[in-house]
């Protein structure tokens, strides 16, 4: 497959460039040269910004497929999408399940309705329009939209998962928000990369969330290496002047997003071959990765600690 991937070497484009070379694709690279130059010396370069600057792809192709991995922008989207639509046969794009307009329930699935335009730039409003103009330029059996949830694994500059893997790597007992009930999903970006791939190649269209298998807060400390965990209730996180920002992945049970974030169907893909490594597996493997990741930072630990009632936490 002649491929050009938008993006290709941050966090999910990165493993998405690796599969493809892996398989013998032939794959080119669109971006600015500014995150990890020099990643893949087998993919060929072209330098540019899609935001102001897009010469260097009417020079290029034709390709088979066009994976876009950082459309964020509406604007942006068109004119790449404009511009590739008489280049690329097919067109990927990597978009969000924050798109949805309403994620209060369990089992939100590709036909949910998603955040209507005029609801203002949220980074789902956003989202919603760049889908809209991807399908625009390539028409619906051109393009095929990937809406992943939480993305977890090696390289993650979001560090979600990143953290509570190296906040339970310490050992011992561990502190941690709300309850070991409360539902999780994450999505291994190998997985994410091997499934958007395998689409692609299919030139497949259509609408995908791709989520992990439901899970829960403590199975998911389990997966990093702890069995000892003083939980804290959602009030006391609060009172302590703590949220989201400081504890990633956390949503308090009042939240509106509490019941359905984290639950939503992802049927669709595991029925289009979408398969789940254990997420042990990426709990090793963001240790092992060479940068290491940051865990929690130790004032917030401190005060989960003392909200826990916990005088001697780890780390």
């Amino acid at each position: 497959m002649r491929l050009l991937v938008l993006g290709g070497t941050g966090f999910v484009g990165r493993h998405i460039v690796a599969h493809a070379l892996e398989r013998g694709d032939d794959v080119t690279l669109f971006n600015r040269g500014r995150t990890a130059p020099g990643l893949f010396a087998d993919a060929r370069l072209l330098r540019g910004n899609r935001a102001a600057d897009l010469r260097a792809l009417r020079g290029g192709g034709p390709w088979d497929a066009a994976i876009d991995v950082t459309g964020y922008h509406p604007q942006h989207v068109a004119a790449s999408s404009r511009l590739l639509a008489e280049r690329a046969a097919h067109l990927t794009f990597i978009s969000t399940i924050s798109v949805y307009a309403d994620v209060s329930r369990p089992g939100v699935d590709e036909d949910a309705p998603v955040v209507p335009a005029g609801e203002g730039a949220t980074y789902g409003a956003l989202k919603a329009r760049c889908e809209e103009e991807a399908l625009m330029w390539f028409g619906s059996e051109r393009a095929l939209i990937v809406r992943p949830g939480i993305v977890a694994g090696p390289h993650d500059p979001t560090n979600r998962f990143s953290a509570w893997v190296v906040h339970a790597a310490g050992g011992g007992r561990l502190v941690a928000p709300g309850e070991a009930v409360r539902p999780l999903q994450l999505i291994d970006a190998r997985d994410l990369a091997a499934f958007v791939v395998q689409l692609t190649a299919a030139r497949a269209s259509g609408v995908f969330n791709v989520v992990g298998d439901e899970l829960t807060w403590g199975e998911m400390l389990a997966a990093c290496g702890s069995g000892d965990v003083a939980w804290v209730p959602d009030e006391r996180v609060r009172a302590a002047g703590l949220d989201d920002e400081d504890l990633p992945l956390w949503i308090a049970a009042d939240d509106p997003q509490a019941s359905g974030f984290m639950r939503i169907s992802g049927a669709r893909a595991l029925a289009a071959g979408l398969r789940h490594r254990p997420l042990e597996q990426a709990a090793r493997d963001v240790l092992a990765a060479p940068r290491p990741q940051d865990g929690l930072d130790p004032v917030v630990v401190q005060r989960l600690a003392a909200a826990a009632g916990e005088r001697d936490p780890p780390r």
